[in-house]
């Protein structure tokens, strides 16, 4: 079941809604030049998702400290608790409690570097830890610029870091980024790629809109659009979001940041003596130093107290909806759906199954499927099934790839998957693969892999090998009585 938060209303006048599971496992990237509309579209996000999911919010200018009146958000002052933010972030985790990490204080250096440690500590947090949380960044071209930035060297490599693992690896951990920036020209690229859902607020830069355009699969004739945006009004795109580019203006809010935009005020009527004796009248006072600046929306709060405070803090009092119900047959197309998801990236053919099967975990408490999932075992096992039927999907005969199947349950793991390959390609009536395909469907490169584990394979009597009178290679299942076509490739030695 989706969990809908209501953001605004789009062009139709319709309510513009956001899918909030689906947010958690694609990401947002928010962008607007400075006066769109940014802050107040992540604060109604904020404030819609408060109950139903825990917040950590990197706030550059202290803006979201307001939060913590109305929504409990417990307030970490970056400044005052620099060397325990690694304690603090993993206690976050433990506890889930909503926070509002203050870099407001910070020069920008310290800034980099102190989002740098919260957001490694929070990545490296325990398996156990590993709840669905938003991790909002406001201005995330500041801590994944694109080139140098105004802090150090090693500081923004340390910041870069961190949220590149935010937004590339965070998923698995349930991190889920939502990132929001002035101009992408200004964010990495590998940090901004990450992102599936899009909101898109005005911007006038043409390299800025060409981009927006690009992301959101528009014609670059119709980047002019952006420019004429009003404050508060984006375009969205993403599967949380709309299939299709989508008019969205941002609702109200029910709290404030402590800026808001400066408003005009009639200037003093004072003549013009009265205005140089104030600024030139000597004085018997001595020149003192500025003051420091400190948070205008609280007293300063010891690191003691607020770790106290993140123990105490009850979690949230909302409590998950039960998982739908679903009968056997409906799991296991659910589960066979989330696996072929999988398979299409191509960069899972070449991951260790014990990362592909924690993503897949991660998938289904996405999909509510419940604890009645398949093991590493029977994850693996099921996972070289689909794929040998994902290469060769059509005209098989069902009824020999089934004892094909329960033939393959008596394999190694690593014999398994590659059996059930050469098993797809006789049934199917196709030739035997080449050593480059088999070398690839395994996870490899080396197609001297892929000869080694045939002859391992025709030593234990699973398969027997033999060449036509071209020199292409025909593989025979003795016990399965079947084989596959003639090698048309001709590879091998």
């Amino acid at each position: 079941m989706a969990v809908d938060i209501d953001i605004g209303v789009s062009g139709a006048n319709a309510p513009a809604m956001v899918d909030l599971e689906e947010l958690l496992a694609t990401r947002l990237l928010v962008q607007g030049n400075s006066g769109s509309g940014k802050s107040h579209l992540l604060r109604r996000l904020l404030e819609q998702s408060a109950r139903l999911v825990q917040q950590i919010v990197i706030d550059p200018e202290g803006d979201y400290v307001t939060l913590a009146d109305r929504y409990g958000h417990v307030v970490v002052d970056a400044a005052a608790s620099e060397h325990e933010l690694p304690l603090i972030a993993a206690r976050v985790r433990q506890h889930r409690i909503s926070v509002v990490l203050n870099l407001e204080e910070l020069e920008a250096d310290g800034q980099l570097r102190c989002a740098a440690i919260f957001l490694n500590a929070l990545f490296d947090a325990d398996r156990e830890f590993w709840f669905p949380v938003l991790v909002i960044v406001d201005e995330a071209q500041l801590f994944a610029p694109s080139a140098a930035s105004d802090g150090s060297e090693e500081a923004r490599r340390m910041s870069l870091t961190a949220m590149t693992n935010l937004m590339c690896r965070g998923r698995k951990r349930g991190l889920a980024g939502v990132i929001a920036t002035q101009r992408l020209a200004k964010l990495a690229k590998n940090v901004a790629a990450e992102a599936s859902n899009f909101l898109m607020g005005r911007t006038f830069l043409d390299i800025d809109m060409a981009r927006a355009a690009d992301l959101l699969g528009m014609e670059r004739r119709q980047a002019e659009m952006f420019r004429d945006l009003k404050r508060g009004a984006f375009v969205g795109l993403g599967p949380a979001i709309s299939r299709r580019p989508l008019s969205v203006r941002i609702g109200a809010v029910e709290t404030a940041d402590r800026g808001g935009a400066p408003k005009l005020l009639p200037l003093p009527m004072d003549d013009e003596g009265d205005h140089h004796d104030l600024l030139f009248a000597p004085s018997d006072e001595a020149p003192t130093a500025p003051r420091p600046r400190r948070l205008r929306s609280q007293s300063a709060v010891s690191t003691d107290e607020l770790l106290a405070r993140i123990d105490h803090t009850p979690a949230p009092p909302f409590v998950a909806m039960a998982p739908p119900e679903m009968s056997d047959e409906q799991r296991e197309q659910a589960i066979d759906e989330i696996i072929t998801q999988m398979m299409a990236d191509p960069a899972a053919a070449f991951q260790p199954v014990s990362a592909l099967h924690r993503d897949f975990l991660v998938r289904c408490r996405i999909r509510r499927l419940g604890a009645a999932v398949p093991d590493l075992s029977s994850f693996r096992r099921r996972l070289a099934t689909l794929r040998a039927r994902e290469v060769y999907p059509d005209g098989a005969d069902e009824e020999a790839w089934a004892r094909a199947v329960a033939t393959a349950q008596r394999l190694p793991d690593d014999m398994l998957g590659v059996f059930l390959l050469l098993c797809r390609a006789a049934v199917t009536g196709q030739p035997c693969p080449g050593d480059d395909e088999i070398a690839r469907f395994f996870g490899s490169h080396s197609p001297g892999r892929a000869r080694r584990l045939l002859s391992q394979m025709e030593q234990l009597g699973l398969i027997v090998c033999r060449t036509d009178f071209q020199a292409r290679r025909i593989i025979a299942f003795p016990e399965l009585e079947f084989e596959t076509a003639a090698d048309s490739a001709a590879d091998v030695v």
